[in-house]
């Protein structure tokens, strides 16, 4: 466990540096340069989240079980999955609807990741990994939030481009394939388990 907590630590406090840490990300930024801070942010990140993964399989084989998820929570986290994966998808996709309304569908995406598996699963080390990135992404997406307003207030535009629809439905349609494909093929190669009961595994 202690091998998890030093990897959440880890990788969520660098991608935290927006949130609470500008004041020392702007620092780091003019000491190291930004190639520097680069290297320095992908390393410091690459050994999070070893750790993390590394804690996370080692606690699965003691768990600790803090509550039985209520019958049915499953197929809900499947679903709120689905939401998940066209946020995740709309992130990376240019002049779709979702980004140009929501703005962060990234960091959407992984608090409805995050929440959906905490719904789901009721062991202390699930506790600590998605709730660790549930807090981490409501963070963000507040801090992300705020950083619109004051550049909005300061005049600065930030002009969105014309929003496609085909690339809207691209989105939802490249997220429905990673859902589908995560249900029946990738979450059991991951991770050992079947999204749903009754799943072969």
């Amino acid at each position: 466990m202690d091998m998890l907590i030093a990897g959440l630590v880890i990788f969520l406090g660098i991608h935290a540096l927006r949130v609470w840490g500008e004041g020392l990300r702007s620092a780091l930024l003019l000491r190291l340069g930004p190639l520097g801070f680069k290297g320095v942010y992908s390393i410091a990140s690459l050994a999070g989240f070893y750790l993390l993964i590394v804690g996370y399989g080692q606690a699965r084989l003691a768990p600790v079980a803090l509550w039985t998820p209520p019958h049915g929570m499953a197929h809900a986290t499947v679903a709120l999955m689905w939401v998940s994966m066209v946020l995740l998808a709309a992130a990376e996709i240019p002049r779709n609807g979702i980004k140009a309304r929501l703005r962060h569908p990234m960091v959407l995406g992984v608090k409805v990741w995050a929440l959906a598996h905490i719904l789901a699963n009721g062991t202390l080390h699930d506790v600590l990994l998605f709730g660790g990135f549930l807090v981490w992404a409501v963070l963000s997406f507040r801090a992300a939030r705020q950083r619109d307003r004051a550049a909005w207030e300061a005049g600065e535009t930030n002009e969105v481009p014309p929003v496609s629809g085909a690339a809207t439905i691209g989105a939802v349609l490249a997220g429905t394939a990673a859902w589908v494909a995560f249900i029946l093929v990738v979450h059991v190669w991951l991770i050992g388990v079947a999204p749903l009961p009754g799943m072969a595994v």
